[in-house]
């Protein structure tokens, strides 16, 4: 099941493999002030998106976008890739489930390594602000990118993508 915490909590409770290890080394980068990273995230604009290879099969994806209403997202798992989700500034909600309570929305797509699933009320809401993590396991079905209560706002992320056997 998931790991959720802040960055220093989940590092210390996820596998200890390379890909993590690669995947917890960038994110480091990332959350460190004035860092190269640091300052490549922070010069993004709103929608756009950057993959960073990690070796390895590892690898992020930076991202800037407005959080969006409840309605405009969905759950997803994946059945290859484990997601370490970092945000580095903003907040946004995030929702999440086994995947055993979910009903099939679409049938995994193998391009993108992507199920996704029927809407579903059960699910653990959880607020996250800069330095918070959330592993995602193939069995975690989850719903990122929501806004929180206080509205739309500007979040900058990077999801770590680790495959399941690294």
């Amino acid at each position: 099941m998931a790991i959720i915490g802040t960055f220093a909590t989940v590092r210390a409770q996820a596998p200890r493999t390379p890909g993590f290890a690669a995947a917890f080394a960038y994110v480091e980068s990332l959350l460190q002030p004035g860092s190269d990273a640091a300052q490549r995230l922070a010069a993004m604009a709103a929608g756009e998106t950057a993959k960073r290879e990690l070796g390895g099969g590892v690898f992020a994806i930076d991202q800037v976008y407005l959080s969006k209403p409840r309605p405009e997202g969905f759950f997803e798992s994946h059945r290859r890739l484990i997601d370490v989700q970092v945000i580095v500034a903003g907040e946004e909600l995030m929702e999440f489930a086994d995947i055993a309570r979910l009903a099939v929305r679409d049938a995994y797509n193998p391009e993108r390594d992507l199920v996704v699933y029927a809407d579903f009320a059960g699910a653990a809401v959880l607020p996250f602000r800069a330095g918070e993590t959330a592993v995602y396991f193939p069995v975690d079905g989850h719903m990122p990118g929501l806004q929180p209560a206080a509205g739309r706002g500007l979040v900058r992320k990077t999801v770590v993508k680790i495959p399941v056997d690294a």
